[in-house]
C-alpha cells in the first residue's frame, strides 16, 4: 500500500476572517456607530457612517492580527486559543503581518477620506495602543493589564464621535470613560473561566493573581463606577431623566447579578461556569443596552434644548 500524505488545508477567507477577532469588533463598532447617533442627535450621513464602519473594522481588525502574531506562542498552549490560524499553520506569520499592515493602513485612508483627520488618527492610536502597550507590554506583567489596556477599546466611541463633530466634547470623553470602567467586569468574568489557562502560559490575569475573593471585590467596584459613568450624562444636562430612569434599572441589575456571583462561591473558591456566563454575557448585553438609550434619548425632542 502507498502511503499518500495529505496535503495542507489551504486559507480560506474565513481564516483571515478570524485573525481579525470578528465577535470583539462587533460590540466596538456597535459604540462607535451609536457614539455617531449620540453626537449628531439623529441617524449620521450614510458617508462618514460606512467609513466608520468599514475604517472601524479595518484598524481593530488589524490590531486583533497583530495580537495574534505576537500572542502565538502562548496561543498555541491554551485550550481556548490552539485553533487559531497562526497556531495551526494554515497562516504563515508573514501573511499575517502583511494582511494586518494592509487592514491597519487601509483604515487610516479610509476613515481620512470619509471622515476627517481627527477620526483616522483616533483610530491607530486605538491600534499602537492596543499592540504596543496592552500586548507587547501590560498582557505580561501585571494584572491591570486589561484595566489600562481597555482604553484601547474606549476608543472607538471617541472615533464615532470625531467622525461627525471633528472635535471630542466632553460627554464623548464620557463614553470613554464608561467603556474604561466596564472592561473589567466583563473581561474578568470570562478569565474566570479559563484562569487556569492563563496561570499555565504565565499570564498574570487578575482571578489567578488576586484570588476569587480579590478578583471580585475589583469587579464589584468597576461595577459602581461603571454605574457611575453611566449615569453622568444625566448630570451633565446632556440627556433626560428618561435615560436616567432606564441607566439606572440597568445598573440595579449589573450590581446585583455581581452581588449574586461572589455568595455563590464554591468552598474551595471556585467559581461555576454558568455564573461567569451570565455576567460575561450581560456585560455585553449593558453596555449595547446604554448605548442605544443614549442614542435615543439624544434623539428625543425634549433633549434638543440641553
Amino acid at each position: 500500500m502507498n502511503d499518500v500524505s495529505q496535503a495542507p488545508r489551504i486559507a480560506t477567507w474565513r481564516d483571515y476572517v478570524a485573525l481579525t477577532k470578528p465577535k470583539v469588533v462587533s460590540l466596538l463598532l456597535f459604540t462607535a456607530v451609536f457614539a455617531m447617533v449620540i453626537a449628531d442627535r439623529g441617524l449620521p450621513h450614510w458617508i462618514p457612517l460606512l467609513g466608520v464602519l468599514v475604517g472601524g473594522y479595518l484598524s481593530t481588525g488589524s490590531a486583533g492580527v497583530f495580537n495574534m502574531i505576537l500572542d502565538r506562542d502562548i496561543d498555541a498552549r491554551m485550550r481556548r486559543t490552539a485553533q487559531r490560524p497562526l497556531v495551526t499553520k494554515i497562516i504563515s506569520v508573514r501573511q499575517a503581518l502583511v494582511f494586518g499592515l494592509a487592514f491597519g493602513l487601509g483604515s487610516f485612508v479610509v476613515l481620512l477620506l470619509t471622515t476627517n483627520l481627527t477620526t483616522a488618527v483616533l483610530a491607530w492610536i486605538g491600534l499602537l495602543f492596543y499592540v504596543f502597550v496592552y500586548t507587547l507590554w501590560l498582557k505580561r506583567t501585571t494584572w491591570h493589564n486589561i484595566v489600562i489596556g481597555g482604553a484601547a477599546g474606549a476608543v472607538l466611541p471617541l472615533l464615532g464621535w470625531a467622525a461627525v463633530a471633528d472635535r471630542l466634547d466632553p460627554l464623548a470623553w464620557m463614553l470613554f470613560v464608561l467603556i474604561f470602567v466596564w472592561t473589567p467586569v466583563h473581561f474578568w468574568a470570562l478569565a474566570f473561566l479559563v484562569k487556569d489557562q492563563y496561570a499555565a502560559v504565565d499570564i498574570p490575569m487578575a482571578p489567578s493573581v488576586l484570588g476569587t475573593r480579590g478578583t471580585m471585590r475589583q469587579m464589584i467596584l468597576y461595577a459602581i463606577l461603571t454605574a457611575l459613568a453611566s449615569t453622568a450624562p444625566y448630570f451633565m444636562g446632556e440627556v433626560s431623566a428618561v435615560y436616567l430612569a432606564v441607566s439606572l434599572g440597568l445598573n440595579v441589575l449589573l450590581v446585583t447579578k455581581l452581588f449574586q456571583f461572589c455568595r455563590r462561591v464554591g468552598p474551595d473558591e471556585e467559581v461555576s461556569r454558568p455564573n461567569a456566563l451570565s455576567v460575561y454575557k450581560y456585560s455585553m448585553l449593558y453596555l449595547a443596552l446604554v448605548f442605544l438609550a443614549l442614542a435615543v434619548d439624544r434623539m428625543l425632542p425634549w433633549t434638543w434644548t440641553f
